[in-house]
């Protein structure tokens, strides 16, 4: 079983989102996954998700309520297959942490996944949008293999 960590700044916004739409394509399309979210900075540990990504996936017949933030540690690269992280600086900090076992790479292919968190409703749909199609390119990549 392949185990994925998606990776944001404060593991409020994007990542909680991509979590939960991972576990979503996962199971729709039958394939099993463990999948958790962290952030790179600890600011909001312990934190429920951001009302508004809870809002958009609640719109969307998600239900990220009981996830939790929780920061990036050095022993996730080696726990987990694959870290999947939302932008470029995400990528610099996880890299930062040193070498591990896991794949780095960022969540959607060549592009960055804007931060939501100061702009209005309209960003977290657009991040929806794109993280929704991310997961269901990762999890029909994962079915091939």
């Amino acid at each position: 079983m392949k185990r994925i960590l998606v990776v944001c700044l404060g593991n409020i916004c994007r990542s909680p989102i991509g979590e939960g739409l991972l576990k979503y394509h996962a199971i729709k399309n039958d394939l099993q996954i463990h999948v958790e979210s962290a952030g790179t900075s600890g600011w909001h540990q312990g934190e429920k998700a951001d009302p508004r990504s809870i809002e958009v996936m609640r719109g969307h017949g998600h239900n990220i309520t009981n996830q939790r933030s929780r920061v990036l540690v050095a022993s996730d690269l080696h726990t987990f297959d694959y870290i999947l992280v939302m932008d470029s600086q995400n990528l610099i900090d996880v890299n930062g942490i040193g070498a591990g076992t896991a794949r780095v790479e960022r969540f959607v292919n060549g592009q960055d996944v804007p931060d939501p968190y100061h702009g209005g409703a309209n960003g977290f749909d657009q991040v929806y949008s794109m993280i929704d199609d991310a997961a269901r390119k990762w999890v029909k990549t994962w079915s091939k293999t």
